[in-house]
């Protein structure tokens, strides 16, 4: 039987060094890609990493809207348990999304569809976080993305914890 050929560290055969060692063979395509050696390049697997890349930033943009979301509806209404932790959640959502939109500009294109699928999220959050009824969360985003990513906008009545943060 012929022995496989193996990668540069000698210890995993080259047809197996994605299944067996994803971040060698990250290196591995790398190096090829570095080095113009097109023929040598898993293409298949390359192809499907590639398009997961895409697909992981719209994912992302999708939990960071979805934590936002649920965290302001839970600040709308809940007020009487608002805290510093919902205050620098929402922040830090707020400024990571913007971030990852800057970052990725074509991902604008698929906000209005983010929005839909992170609200539907953000409502399931709020309601099992805070054991209001169901009813009382809208069913659609009460929302705008310019309020959902300004940092000024904070739902329902004032709240002294903004105050002090200033």
């Amino acid at each position: 039987m012929p022995v496989p050929k193996t990668n540069s560290k000698d210890t995993i055969p080259a047809l197996n060094l994605y299944e067996a060692d994803f971040y060698a063979w990250t290196q591995k395509q790398v190096s090829l890609l570095r080095q113009h050696q097109w023929g040598e390049l898993d293409l298949l697997n390359l192809i499907e990493e590639i398009e997961s890349l895409g697909k992981q930033q719209r994912q992302e943009l999708r939990n960071r809207l979805s934590v936002l979301m649920g965290h302001l509806l839970k600040w709308e209404y809940q007020p009487q348990r608002r805290s510093r932790s919902w205050l620098a959640t929402i922040r830090v959502q707020r400024r990571d999304t913007l971030r990852l939109l800057k970052d990725n500009p074509s991902l604008k294109s698929y906000l209005e569809d983010a929005l839909l699928e992170a609200y539907e999220n953000g409502r399931d959050l709020a309601m099992g976080e805070t054991d209001l009824p169901e009813e009382i969360f809208p069913v659609n985003c009460p929302y705008s993305l310019t309020e959902i990513v300004d940092n000024s906008f904070y739902p329902g009545q004032e709240s002294e914890l903004l105050r002090e943060s200033e």
